[in-house]
């Protein structure tokens, strides 16, 4: 019996308490994830169950109310209905959750989403109504900030956009990008101002920033279509390649032309000259060898690509409609079957 017992100071006894509370850890570890997966099991059946009761009229306020699901399970529903396109569920979900929610600093958050929401679903009117209401309390609050600066953007309010813009910068947020485009756009709405003194702005802009290409280009080719061909960079023709693309004979610069292997390749594939056999680029490859074979069939159209947010568009911009990022459009030439296609003339 004696042979039986183990002392403290064994090695042994050491490796049977080690193994043992291993044991203990595991076995206890196991059902308390049993434990918490039932439990989530539970809560969101719930959540399906409230949520299965929502009426067609959205009677979401009763359920939210009943306190049976957290705010912040309903937060991340309305981001789903946000992802989906139906904004008036979500703006219904916020404003329900913020009759009920006591936390200022959740309000103030909460507002904003609701904020948001009702710009994307194209109410801008109620979407800066509700910015300027959470700034008034909370002034320095950037999100609310910047958001109210899109609205300013979309109602083309530009003077009250830079004006967003002072307290930005107080808070030593990147401005300067905003700040050149906000400048140009308020601009080109001054009714005042000549065209010449116009252009000289937004050369120098342009010139000093090398940013703004397609914003500054498509106004000067309407305007003074050989003051654009002497500033245009080589560097952002295919920036504004879908503009060159449409540019009446009569605005185009011969001497220009011939001295850009981009250029040459461009206007051969549209037919205006023959003055390149080939291009590395398919599309106008493909257009130039149709035109030295006399065969129709084919025409060049654009799309506009987001290089921050690699999203399309079927027009361009010049603040993206989903990232809003500013100077970031780039046109993408796609070939399609030849037919009736309007010329496009400044």
């Amino acid at each position: 019996m004696n042979n039986l017992y183990i002392e403290t100071r064994d090695p042994l006894f050491g490796i049977i308490v080690f193994f043992a509370l291993i044991f203990v850890i595991t076995f206890f570890s196991y059902w308390w994830g049993r434990y918490k997966a039932k439990d989530d099991s539970k809560y969101l059946d719930n959540f399906m169950k409230d949520l299965s009761t929502i009426s067609s009229d959205g009677d979401i306020k009763n359920i939210i109310c009943g306190a049976n699901v957290s705010n912040r399970s309903w937060l991340i529903l309305a981001q789903s209905y946000i992802q989906q396109g139906e904004y008036d569920k979500a703006i219904e979900i916020y404003q329900s959750i913020l009759e009920v929610e006591k936390n200022t600093r959740q309000q103030q958050n909460i507002a904003i989403l609701l904020g948001t929401a009702y710009f994307k679903a194209g109410f801008l009117e109620r979407s800066k109504a509700i910015f300027l209401k959470v700034l008034k309390h909370a002034p320095r609050t950037p999100n609310a900030l910047y958001a109210l600066l899109l609205v300013y953007d979309r109602l083309k309010e530009y003077k009250k956009a830079l004006d967003v813009l002072e307290p930005l910068q107080e808070l030593d947020e990147a401005i300067s990008h905003e700040k050149r485009y906000l400048e140009c756009a308020y601009l080109l709405q001054q009714q005042h101002l000549s065209q010449e003194e116009k252009t000289q702005k937004l050369l120098t802009i342009y010139t000093q920033s090398n940013s703004l290409a397609y914003l500054v280009f498509e106004y000067l080719f309407q305007t003074d279509a050989a003051l654009a061909w002497k500033h245009l960079k080589p560097a952002d023709f295919a920036r504004v390649s879908d503009i060159l693309w449409h540019l009446p004979h009569e605005k185009l610069d011969m001497e220009t032309l011939s001295a850009h292997t981009y250029l040459r390749e461009l206007f051969t594939a549209k037919g205006t000259f023959e003055l390149a056999n080939s291009s590395t680029i398919f599309e106008l490859d493909i257009l130039i060898k149709l035109q030295h074979s006399r065969q129709q069939g084919a025409c060049l159209q654009f799309e506009y690509l987001c290089q921050q947010c690699k999203h399309i568009f079927p027009f361009s911009f010049q603040r993206c409609p989903n990232c809003h990022c500013i100077d970031s459009v780039m046109p993408e030439m796609l070939l399609t079957k030849d037919s009736f296609e309007e010329n496009y003339t400044f």
